[in-house]
């Protein structure tokens, strides 16, 4: 039987390196990715004194440039991505147009890029995990703004054009008026489950598309006085990584739907 592969972004610490170790532990086949490539191979060295094999590549999932570089290298190789697992992402503290900007590349175009630049490569049926969070939740956004993530035409053109009139509106400081909040990964959080809806209908059959909320956990961004574990939040999106129902267009937690 061929061994299945699984691509993780971000997987140097934390969430992602954890997210590589339990999937390599169920035999998959791991690539490992980290935007400096010193730190993947770090990471790849830590693995392997603990008798796991994993690839590591660097990926710098705000340029698009080192996308292509990777899609190309794998592809020289033949390599079939059966489960791609968009976890890379950042959490900065202020709130102004500059921060907002490089949340929004960084966890929202990112993993939109990466699934668009792997996607020759992903096995049909394949499965796409964006890993998100509770921060997100549309539950704490005004009906107006929630309403508009829920259209259940959302396209892309519309989601960026979201984005890009928030933008604006911070820059004037005309955003509280609207209801936003003043988080840029809670905003960037709620806008990747918005893509994880409009690529599950873009794909259809193609390849299966979720989202995952791994929760608090005790990482280098979440703190030592987060409520969970990095095992369990990694578990979570395992689980939601190999779900195989056919699920598409869900919202996981511990291998559970939940709202968005």
């Amino acid at each position: 039987m061929n061994t299945r592969t699984a691509l993780v972004t971000g997987a140097n610490r934390g969430l992602g390196l954890e997210t590589c170790r339990q999937l390599a532990r169920q035999g998959l086949r791991v690539i490992l990715t980290s935007r400096r490539e010193a730190d993947g191979a770090l990471a790849q060295e830590s693995l392997a004194r603990e008798g796991l094999t994993v690839e590591s590549h660097p990926l710098d999932v705000a340029n698009p440039s080192s996308i292509t570089t990777l899609a190309q290298a794998l592809g020289r190789k033949k390599v079939a991505i059966d489960v791609l697992v968009n976890n890379a992402g950042v959490f900065l503290h202020d709130f102004n147009v500059k921060a907002l900007r490089q949340t929004l590349e960084i966890n929202l175009s990112g993993p939109m890029r990466v699934t668009d630049g792997l996607l020759p490569l992903l096995s049909e049926g394949g499965s796409i995990v964006m890993v998100s969070s509770g921060l997100g939740a549309l539950s704490g956004f005004p009906p107006a703004i929630r309403d508009r993530f829920l259209a259940p035409q959302l396209t892309r053109a519309e989601l960026t054009g979201m984005m890009v009139e928030l933008v604006n509106a911070v820059e004037r400081g005309r955003h509280a008026k609207s209801g936003w909040p003043a988080s840029a990964y809670n905003i960037s959080k709620a806008a990747l489950n918005a893509l994880v809806r409009v690529l599950a209908r873009e794909l259809g059959p193609r390849a299966r598309v979720n989202a995952v909320s791994p929760g608090w956990a005790r990482t280098d961004m979440g703190g030592e006085g987060a409520p969970r574990s990095v095992e369990d939040g990694a578990a979570s999106i395992v689980a939601a990584a190999m779900l195989d129902d056919g699920t598409t267009g869900g919202n996981y937690q511990d291998g559970k739907a939940i709202p968005w």
